[in-house]
């Protein structure tokens, strides 16, 4: 059939099934705007580039399938490399297309240009620049694929204006453009028996579960696996939701704003089996003392990342799945009774801050807000303390319920990753968790939420400050508070009701806790500003360069918080 370059885009992303776009059109995506405006799917407009790739990151976390975003040449596609950087990060499928100036002025600096091919290869999968109208569709094909295989990732089609106008028969390609050898690595499992065999000996053996469980879809493999053995489960970051965390092997997070259970139980293991994990330094402290004397089983998709922070005594190159599926048919199942006893001793010596505070403070606000919803809803954090407060006082019981970013750690994603994640539920409501100082850098997705009642509710933990950073700054910077703790005075309920959101105030938990229900059960976005105090810390905390077991459980402050509240 033939067609234009722009209508092949809108074709080819039919036939991958995609289910909604985000983006905001531009000088150079005129004509693919034209063809998306007969499009069997919706358009989301979005009131920033850089949300786009947020809310195309959001649905792919959420729903495991490759999001999709789109912006303009120049300044549209540099705002958008954010977001692409972010998803990277976190090895996230998106689709980016943008816009290009036309062929024969591209290198010229002509008008909104920006030399998006050179500008995007740190911060994606691959990059595609399409250069003639029959390169096209093998280009978006290859793009899916490569977003999704392997080590999931973004991936740029770089689309310049005058191709998008051609005309040509289209053809989109029935099989896979690239090889399967060049899309998902070769496995190598010859150290199944031997990891086998460390793990049935192990006296204190412990999972470390990463985002590539949840990725892989390895969720029940990873229970089945942990239960047969009795094997504690710690989680990374991106690793949440991976493992039901109110699972009695359920160690919860560990690293830098760990639990005192998984960092302790990491320090104190003879034998470690991680697991879709890259060992960020925010996980494993002090190098060279994180796993100081255990042998390591390292399994990951990506043999890059074997031997690249921590050296392993066992490697697995391989999809989680296979790996535990693979592993656990090669172990009898002798449990390890003691080990666990030990570690629901550390649970029950070292509990977190408790719910039941009748101050509106982060335990208690992530308390009421857990009990009246429901867990299959997607959580959404910022960065900062928000983030970690979410982490460890929201439980996560299923995969891709919990998003965050994680390794770029993006200020003003949680909003339009909310929005991606309630829509590829089909409008399923969204918990979305920020802080005052990282939702203001995308606050303008307030108005996208209202004008296409997404119901995503927004609790703003608002402590009139750069809360981690202030937070650094008590704890290591002598209590100087440079540029961290001036007020805004921003009255954010009115913030929301002006871009059409209904917006409420709350100064106690009494006050929380009778707007609640209104909030959850209306059909449309909701935001709630959450004063709480500018001194609560996200505790507890390994400083930087610290071991893992050296970790700050209370300080002088929260000690007379916690006298002043008995």
């Amino acid at each position: 059939m033939k067609m234009t370059g722009a209508r092949m885009v809108v074709e080819a992303l039919a036939l991958e099934g995609v289910q909604c776009v985000f983006g905001i059109p531009g000088g150079s995506v005129i004509p693919l705007y034209d063809a998306l405006y007969d499009a069997p799917f919706p358009h989301i407009l979005v009131r920033h580039e850089q949300a786009a790739a947020h809310a195309a990151d959001g649905y792919a976390r959420a729903s495991g399938k490759p999001g999709v975003c789109i912006c303009t040449s120049g300044p549209g596609f540099t705002n958008i490399l954010t977001g692409l950087a972010t998803a990277f990060m976190d090895s996230v499928p998106l689709v980016a297309i943008s816009g290009q100036v036309s062929t024969h002025l591209i290198g010229t600096d002509a008008f909104q240009e920006s030399d998006t091919f050179g500008s995007s290869l740190a911060a994606v999968k691959h990059s595609f620049l399409v250069r003639s109208l029959e390169e096209l569709p093998a280009a978006l094909k290859g793009a899916f694929e490569i977003a999704a295989s392997g080590r999931p990732g973004p991936v740029l089609v770089d689309l310049p204006v005058d191709i998008q106008k051609a005309e040509g028969e289209f053809f989109y390609p029935e099989g896979p453009v690239f090889e399967k050898s060049r899309l998902n690595p070769e496995e190598k499992l010859e150290g199944l028996v031997e990891a086998a065999a460390l793990l049935e000996k192990a006296q204190k053996p412990v999972i470390l579960a990463g985002g590539g469980i949840i990725f892989s879809g390895a969720s029940l493999e990873l229970a089945a696996f942990a239960e047969k053995l009795q094997i504690p489960v710690a989680t990374t970051l991106m690793g949440k939701g991976g493992f039901p965390e109110n699972h009695p092997l359920s160690l919860g997070m560990a690293g830098m704003h760990g639990t005192p259970q998984a960092n302790l139980a990491l320090t104190e293991a003879d034998v470690v089996f991680a697991i879709g994990t890259r060992f960020s330094d925010r996980t494993t402290g002090k190098l060279d003392q994180f796993l100081k004397g255990a042998a390591l089983i390292h399994g990951d998709i990506d043999e890059a990342e074997i031997d690249k922070i921590v050296p392993c005594t066992v490697p697995l190159v391989g999809d989680a799945k296979t790996i535990l599926s693979s592993l656990s048919r090669r172990i009898t199942g002798k449990q390890k009774r003691a080990w666990t006893e030990t570690t629901g001793r550390w649970k029950r010596e070292y509990p977190l801050a408790d719910g039941n505070e009748a101050r509106l403070v982060p335990s208690s606000l992530f308390d009421r807000v857990s009990r009246a919803s429901d867990d299959h809803w997607p959580v959404v954090a910022d960065v900062g303390q928000n983030q970690m407060w979410t982490a460890l006082f929201y439980k996560s019981e299923r995969p891709r319920t919990f998003l965050t970013s994680g390794g770029l750690g993006t200020m003003g994603y949680a909003l339009p990753a909310a929005i991606g994640a309630s829509l590829s539920g089909n409008l399923t409501p969204a918990l979305c968790f920020a802080g005052d100082g990282g939702f203001l850098m995308n606050c303008q997705e307030l108005e996208t939420c209202a004008r296409y009642q997404i119901p995503v509710k927004i609790f703003l933990l608002n402590n009139s400050a750069l809360g981690m950073v202030r937070q650094w700054q008590e704890l290591f910077w002598n209590e100087r508070y440079s540029a961290t703790t001036a007020v805004s005075g921003c009255r954010f309920a009115a913030l929301a009701e002006a871009f059409g959101v209904p917006g409420y105030s709350c100064d106690t938990l009494e006050e929380l806790e009778e707007i609640l229900p209104g909030v959850l059960a209306s059909p449309g976005p909701a935001l709630v500003d959450c004063r709480i105090p500018q001194e609560e810390l996200i505790l507890p905390m390994v400083p930087a360069g610290a071991a893992l077991k050296d970790f700050i459980y209370t300080t002088k402050t929260s000690e007379k918080k916690i006298a002043a509240s008995a």
